[in-house]
């Protein structure tokens, strides 16, 4: 004998306490917001038997509903989300004179939180419901019953309203009014579809907050440096790109591989994050323009030297002409050439602009051993750090501040590891901190090898790689152009310092070039 909650023809049988269980576990289990209002409007028809229906939510200032979804089975209208584009007007709940407005039924229910049940439109005292009768008379529908029943959230603000038009008897297609048991279950799958919808938009919040997060301490990390501004951003980018091309691949290495909306979210996320160690990095080493530069350029002060020394150079000049049995002023003359010369050699070098050679380092050694007087005894024309940072072979910094700046991998991965990520996220500190580990075991933090490298980051590495490669923004050396960039890069995959699959992925889909032509200046453009 079938199970009745009520012995009346308006009861809630067992069937439909089962069928609300199952839309309850659905609902909850619905994480797109699209889809879980239409899943919402839809389920909400079926166990009412109407005909039609609108879902309403109520707009961030809660002054309007705005129309989310509108379906009616016998006219085949499905609008919002994937259906028909939305395009109705919002309902204010407020007159021009600012009066509530109680004459729209949905705005009525919004506004005292009652549900509302009609058993024809067309003679419903106190409620205007010229909208529906325009419509009819365009559609040749005939509106009749309506169930509206506001939509509140665990701190009981209406959240929405869900609209039901023209409940059918499924037997006779006859329109008849909403029973007791459909306003019940109208209700209570209102209440349930409000705390799904709730959920679902705290979750969504959260995240978004969590998104919005990372990347101003992102931001904040990049600000630190005035040459550096953007490159997280410009990273994440590029590492989006090729992710995504990965998802699109039919055929290739990573034909299998497609990564979910979460792991897409996570991959996201190490990106912004990658640098985040450097927020322990000086600003002296990460700004550090020229090989000299501490916490200012130490050039000029070379350069006041070699002054002194041409002055000395010059009163020689005057003895000389007073004394002719001394060194002759053309003599003289040509070693104040020289000095110019060499300083125009060490204020090059220091720019960084090329690497160094053995003969330059030679070079630089035989001008340090010139010395210069103070007021009271001869000192060397370079200190020894002057001469050590000048030496410096590849860039600006010498071997402790590379190794410092290096740091930043492990002090990422410090500083991620002690953060709660939720599970789907849990990953982000191993993709985020090796983005310098190299695929031949010989990068850091860890010294990870290809076998232990995930390919999240592979990606992230690679996009770094081509970022600081054709980086236009850097004081201490030019952006290189896209055909010296992929050279490198093309050595580096030779070497097994990145990965070759992703590299092949990079150069076919052209991901290079698209990133170029929004990025990079003209002149860099050359393939």
């Amino acid at each position: 004998m079938e199970e009745k909650t009520e012995q009346n023809g308006d009861s809630i049988n067992a069937d439909h306490v089962r069928r609300l269980t199952r839309i309850g576990v659905a609902l909850s289990a619905e994480k797109d917001i699209d889809r879980l209002l239409e899943k919402i409007l839809t389920e909400a028809r079926i166990i009412t038997g109407a005909d039609g229906g609108t879902l309403y939510l109520m707009s961030e200032n809660e002054k309007e509903l705005l129309f989310a979804f509108v379906q009616n089975e016998s006219l085949g209208v499905n609008m919002g989300g994937s259906g028909d584009k939305m395009t109705w007007p919002p309902i204010p709940l407020a007159g021009p004179d600012g009066r509530p407005n109680h004459a729209n039924v949905s705005a009525h229910a919004a506004l005292t939180g009652e549900p509302i049940t009609i058993d024809d439109v067309y003679d419903a005292p106190g409620f205007n419901f010229e909208g529906p009768r325009a419509f009819d008379r365009a559609s040749g529908y005939r509106s009749r019953s309506m169930l509206v029943v506001p939509m509140r959230d665990h701190a009981g603000n209406i959240i929405g309203v869900l609209q039901l038009l023209n409940a059918t008897d499924p037997a006779t297609q006859a329109i008849l009014p909403f029973s007791a048991a459909a306003q019940e279950l109208a209700w209570s799958l209102a209440s349930q579809a409000a705390v799904a919808l709730t959920n679902n938009r705290l979750i969504a919040e959260l995240e978004n907050l969590l998104d919005a997060f990372i990347q101003t301490i992102a931001i904040a990390i990049d600000e630190k440096s005035p040459y550096t501004g953007g490159h997280v951003r410009r990273v994440a980018d590029l590492t989006m790109r090729i992710a995504r091309k990965i998802n699109e691949a039919a055929a290739g290495p990573f034909a299998a591989i497609r990564f979910s909306d979460d792991e897409l979210r996570e991959l996201r996320m190490a990106a912004w994050l990658h640098d985040v160690g450097k927020i322990t990095t000086p600003e002296h080493i990460v700004d550090k323009a020229t090989k000299l530069e501490k916490v200012y350029d130490r050039i000029e002060d070379v350069k006041m030297r070699f002054e002194l020394l041409k002055r000395e150079y010059q009163l020689a000049i005057d003895m000389a002409r007073s004394h002719p049995d001394g060194r002759s002023a053309e003599e003289v003359e040509r070693e104040i050439a020289a000095l110019d010369e060499e300083y125009r050699f060490l204020a090059q070098v220091n720019s960084a602009a090329e690497d160094l050679g053995e003969d330059a380092v030679a070079r630089i050694e035989r001008i340090a051993r010139r010395t210069w007087k103070s007021a009271t005894h001869a000192l060397p024309l370079l200190t020894e750090d002057e001469i050590y940072n000048l030496c410096i072979r590849h860039g600006t910094l010498n071997d402790e501040e590379r190794s410092i700046v290096n740091n930043h991998a492990a002090v990422t991965r410090k500083m991620l590891a002690r953060l709660p990520f939720p599970r789907k996220l849990k990953r982000i500190a191993d993709y985020a901190s090796a983005h310098h580990e190299k695929l031949d075991g010989g990068g850091y933090p860890l010294g990870l090898g290809e076998r232990d490298l995930p390919l999240q980051a592979r990606i992230i590495a690679l996009a770094d790689i081509f970022e600081a490669l054709t980086a236009k923004d850097r004081p201490y050396k030019r952006g290189k152009t896209l055909g010296e960039a992929l050279r490198i890069m093309a050595g580096m995959v030779e070497e097994k310092h990145i990965d070759a699959d992703l590299y092949g992925l990079f150069i076919k889909e052209g991901i290079y070039l698209d990133y170029a032509r929004e990025e990079l200046a003209p002149q860099q453009i050359d393939v």
